[in-house]
């Protein structure tokens, strides 16, 4: 005698089984079914060992920008190139024109500037800023240049901006001309000037002996009469 009772009960036991098995049959066929993987994912089946390690080809590749607040530096690759220029203009009467010269990336730079309409018999600071933009006046060039995180100082100091120049000194008709020679500013390598900004300030650079937080980042050298980008010339 049936266990199950009534013969209907039996066939709706025997359909609810075939049923199960049906399921359980597609769920094998599904687990044993190749994996579909995105083509950039997968590697060719003859792929040696050592090919393996290496990453897949659609990798997407490394990207590197320069650092936060500094745009990235043009540099000359060949002493022979004619020497960059600046010319400086402004909101004022100070102008002039400034050129670099270097040899070679070891050897100091030439720093040659003649400028007009300052105030006469005053010593007037004299930097490089990071950025060549001009755009809202000189304020655009930003601070100092300064890739080596230092404080602001005199140009023979050892902790001193890339950017501090000192200060220059006009005669009896606020003009002044001369050179430097400087063993930071570099015209060759990864911390070039060319396409930042040279500024000629209206107070004097205290070279950073002013005792206050002001004076290690600008030397309370003040407004910023006149300046212009350092490009190359032809």
């Amino acid at each position: 005698m049936c266990r199950y009772g009534h013969p209907s009960i039996l066939l709706m036991t025997l359909m609810d089984w075939a049923g199960w098995l049906q399921d359980l049959s597609l769920d094998s066929r599904a687990l044993m079914a190749p994996s579909i993987v995105p083509p950039c994912l997968a590697r060719p089946s003859s792929c040696s060992p050592p090919d393996a390690l290496l990453p897949s080809r659609c990798t997407a590749p490394l990207q590197t920008s320069p650092p936060p607040n500094e745009p990235p530096s043009l540099t000359i690759t060949n002493s022979n190139q004619s020497p960059p220029v600046c010319v400086l203009r402004g909101d004022a009467k100070v102008g002039g024109t400034v050129t670099f010269e270097q040899e070679s990336e070891s050897a100091p730079t030439t720093i040659t500037y003649d400028l007009t309409g300052n105030d006469p018999n005053a010593e007037r600071g004299f930097h490089i800023h990071t950025f060549g933009d001009n755009t809202n006046g000189c304020t655009s060039a930003g601070p100092h240049f300064n890739p080596h995180g230092k404080t602001h100082g005199a140009p023979t100091d050892a902790a001193r901006h890339v950017g501090d120049l000192g200060n220059v000194k006009t005669d009896a008709q606020g003009n002044a001309k001369g050179s430097i020679q400087d063993s930071q500013v570099k015209l060759i390598g990864p911390h070039s000037v060319i396409g930042r900004t040279v500024v000629v300030h209206a107070g004097t650079d205290d070279l950073g002996k002013g005792g206050n937080e002001e004076s290690l980042k600008t030397g309370n050298a003040g407004p910023r009469p006149a300046c212009g980008v350092i490009g190359v010339s032809n």
